[in-house]
């Protein structure tokens, strides 16, 4: 299965398919309002992890009543639950999808296949549990259990193996040593620009001075680790925010909350002191 997947995520011949529907996906969720709330920037974490939850828990449960007697009626309401709350949760999956990048959106095609036939499976098995056909909708409902249950996997190998839509950014943090770092003299750095330097000569941060106070934030953005010292500052509702220039997330300048997607995650900031007019920083 590994190799299948490396040559899946090297298959050039799926980007027609996934260009077009990359297409559609921007085109048909167009505000950027929606795609924030799919993306979950209001929580500061992916949303459509949390959505699938509920398909997946009720045709699981919905499977296990099927091996009980006398458990028609839930086993039929859950199968319902299940693909109903299926369909927003495959929206805000395709609305992350749209984000990644070309090797990713490969292996997010696949998956989408497998759930979508999973998906279809299930209503199957639910429009015969209704009209009677038990036996039949409890052997679509097994077969839908096993389709999705192998998308799961190849969306484990997208999000643990790819990263996608993981912090990528947080690393950083595991490679930084203990103790206060000095970055720069405070009388060198200008207002309301953005600054980069190094801690321990590798890890990049980014500083913002307003006033007397000064932000210090890892460089690498978390959606695709853009290049945040390259970005611009904007003020998004009333807040001064840092823009990737790779895809227009943006974060707070002064708590490293996400306010604008692809990014569903916030952005690390790291406790500062100034020691005889110099700026430090330290792990949180």
């Amino acid at each position: 299965m590994r190799a299948l997947l490396t040559k899946v995520e090297q298959d050039s011949r799926l980007d027609r398919a996934g260009d077009r529907l990359q297409k559609v996906v921007l085109g048909t969720l167009r505000p950027r309002r929606l795609r924030d709330l799919l993306h979950g920037v209001t929580l500061g974490h992916p949303l459509h992890p949390a959505m699938v939850q509920v398909p997946v828990g009720a045709w699981i449960s919905a499977a296990v009543l099927d091996l009980m007697p006398g458990q028609r009626r839930p086993a039929t309401v859950l199968v319902g639950l299940g693909t109903a709350s299926a369909l927003p949760a495959a929206i805000a999956g395709l609305n992350d999808w749209a984000a990644l990048a070309r090797d990713q959106r490969r292996v997010g095609l696949v998956h989408a296949a497998a759930n979508t036939v999973g998906m279809t499976l299930y209503a199957g098995s639910l429009a015969a549990r209704l009209s009677g056909r038990h036996g039949m909708g409890r052997a679509l409902g097994f077969l839908g259990l096993s389709t999705v249950s192998l998308g799961a996997y190849i969306g484990g190998h997208l999000a643990y193996k790819q990263g996608a839509q993981v912090n990528q950014s947080i690393s950083e943090l595991h490679r930084m040593t203990d103790g206060w770092h000095s970055l720069a003299d405070m009388a060198t750095l200008p207002q309301r620009t953005l600054i980069t330097r190094e801690v321990d000569d590798d890890i990049s941060v980014i500083l913002y001075r307003h006033g007397d106070e000064v932000t210090v934030m890892l460089e690498r953005c978390p959606h695709q680790s853009g290049p945040l010292g390259e970005g611009e500052v904007q003020e998004i509702d009333g807040h001064a925010c840092v823009v990737c220039p790779w895809h227009g997330s943006a974060f707070r300048l002064n708590g490293g909350e996400v306010v604008q997607g692809p990014s569903g995650n916030d952005q690390q900031i790291l406790p500062t002191r100034i020691q005889n007019g110099v700026l430090q920083t330290r792990l949180p």
